[in-house]
């Protein structure tokens, strides 16, 4: 694929003739960006390309509710640590562009580093807190890049609707925060989407690549164990609506983790508060939780969380 600053890629099988275009700085994008006419509707589905079915969804669902549907293809080095797979995440930037073209993308804005980040760049957005919940402990600085990327994406992009997957339950959390403490609400809605599982429940996730077929087999384990949870909790409701001890949650979801050899690290279970993913000790009806789960099936790090 080119790498010019703009590519059109010519729709296939589709009524539009405006072919896709292709986007590889900012002033390429905003070039277009200011053509857009004022009254109309921007979808944008921020990724970092290796793109599955949970991508895909929130793409058809910005596609069918906006009048232009922008994507963002950017492996951010700044939410990345020590040790972890910056360099070996996939990159795979043609066979995205072209599913994101089959789907009725109208924008794809995929800058490299230098374009995001230059010369003496030192301003981050810093979530406060944020290292401290279980999953910011696991990754610290994690949030900060996250949050630091997304800010400039909604800044360049300019969306009408954002659109993110449940299963990054944290940084979904985080990212409504952002838009309410930056005074963006008036202007941009975030929409969070239901996890999509395979068929026997592991969530999507680029990450899922590197599993083995031993490993791949042995995955479905995390949702089950959040499934255990979940049931508990829901049997305990039956006869009345009682607050309920995230002591018993936490239990059952390691009680079917035990039962897997594979599962080499849990770094964390979590009963979360929904508004701030702050671990509770109580979770109460007429408040629910997020369970959420990080391990390791092997040298995988896996996440997943379902909403009670």
């Amino acid at each position: 694929m080119s790498n010019l600053a703009l590519t059109s890629i010519q729709r296939v099988g589709r009524c539009s003739t405006s072919p896709l275009q292709l986007h590889r700085n900012i002033k390429s994008f905003r070039d277009a960006r200011r053509k857009f006419q004022q009254d109309i509707s921007i979808g944008f589905v921020p990724t970092m390309g290796a793109l599955h079915e949970g991508h895909l969804s929130l793409v058809r669902e910005a596609r069918h509710n906006n009048d232009i549907v922008v994507a963002s293809i950017f492996v951010n080095p700044t939410q990345f640590g020590e040790g972890e797979d910056l360099d070996k995440y996939p990159r795979t930037l043609e066979k995205d562009t072209a599913l994101l073209n089959d789907l009725g993308v109208d924008h794809v804005f995929a800058p490299d580093k230098e374009s995001m980040y230059g010369n003496n760049h030192v301003t981050f957005v810093d979530p406060t807190g944020f290292d401290s919940i279980p999953e910011g402990s696991s990754r610290p600085g994690h949030f900060r890049g996250v949050a630091t990327i997304v800010t400039k994406l909604f800044n360049i992009v300019k969306p009408t609707n954002a659109y993110f997957g449940q299963k990054d339950a944290a940084q979904c959390v985080l990212i409504k925060r952002i838009v309410k403490d930056l005074d963006m609400e008036d202007d941009l809605n975030v929409v969070v989407m239901d996890t999509v599982r395979e068929i026997d429940g592991l969530a999507m996730s680029s990450r899922n690549a590197y599993l083995t077929s031993e490993e791949r087999h042995a995955a479905p384990i995390v949702y089950k164990s959040l499934c255990a949870a979940r049931d508990v909790y829901y049997a305990s409701q039956m006869s009345e609506s009682v607050p309920f001890p995230s002591s018993q949650l936490l239990e059952a979801t390691m009680n079917v983790l035990n039962t897997e050899p594979l599962v080499t690290e849990v770094q964390y279970v979590s009963i979360g508060c929904k508004e701030t993913m702050r671990p509770i000790e109580l979770v109460f009806p007429e408040n629910g939780a997020i369970l959420s789960i990080a391990c390791k099936i092997g040298s995988v790090r896996l996440i997943d969380n379902i909403v009670i």
